[in-house]
């Protein structure tokens, strides 16, 4: 009876441990942060490299996932070279003052086809709320169960003059919608 109980304990801890939150590594060569916006009338697409992030997820349990993230708004393309420029000036992006654009999570849900990620984005120095809505997916050549290596798309939209970027406003549109790809790895650990 004792060996039983001692090895139902063995179990249940070696579950629990099983279920814990995992940490990802980013793949940044990988990953991009896509924007799209309407310049003149016409939808323009953008994109901006990650520099880093922190990644924890629960796949079990979502609300135990964390993530942080930062991306290089100095090495931002926003289409046409004339919006690279002006999108890096002072009249939006500022990044000369502010090259980094920074995201932290502070809840995740889990829904139907996915999570919603509430955080916080700070752009110019400006601290919002945003909701991500995510979907993960195995990366190509894994198999069905495998979630050591993943891509997570992740799309939501901001107001640009919510941040103080809100410069050529007669030109470009207020709303920026994001497509952002994540591909993360299993940290070594």
């Amino acid at each position: 009876m004792r060996l039983l109980l001692v090895l139902a304990l063995l179990l249940s801890t070696a579950l629990a441990a099983a279920a814990d939150p995992v940490p990802y590594r980013l793949q940044p060569e990988l990953s991009t942060v896509g924007f799209a916006y309407v310049m003149a009338g016409q939808p323009v697409n953008g994109r901006m490299p990650v520099e880093s992030a922190e990644i924890v997820l629960d796949f079990d349990r979502p609300a135990n996932s964390r993530v942080a993230a930062v991306m290089r708004a100095d090495q931002a393309d926003a289409g046409p070279d004339y919006a690279t420029l002006a999108m890096k000036g002072p009249e939006v992006l500022d990044a000369a003052r502010f090259p980094a654009i920074s995201f932290r999570s502070t809840g995740v849900t889990e829904t139907p086809t996915g999570a919603l990620v509430d955080g916080e984005i700070t752009i110019r120095g400006v601290t919002q709320p945003i909701q991500l809505q995510a979907q993960f997916f195995r990366q190509q050549g894994t198999e069905a169960g495998d979630r050591n290596r993943m891509s997570i798309v992740l799309k939501g939209a901001l107001s640009r003059q919510a941040f103080g970027a809100a410069g050529f406003g007669g030109l470009v549109g207020d709303r920026i919608d994001l497509t952002i790809l994540a591909r993360i790895e299993r940290a070594a650990g």
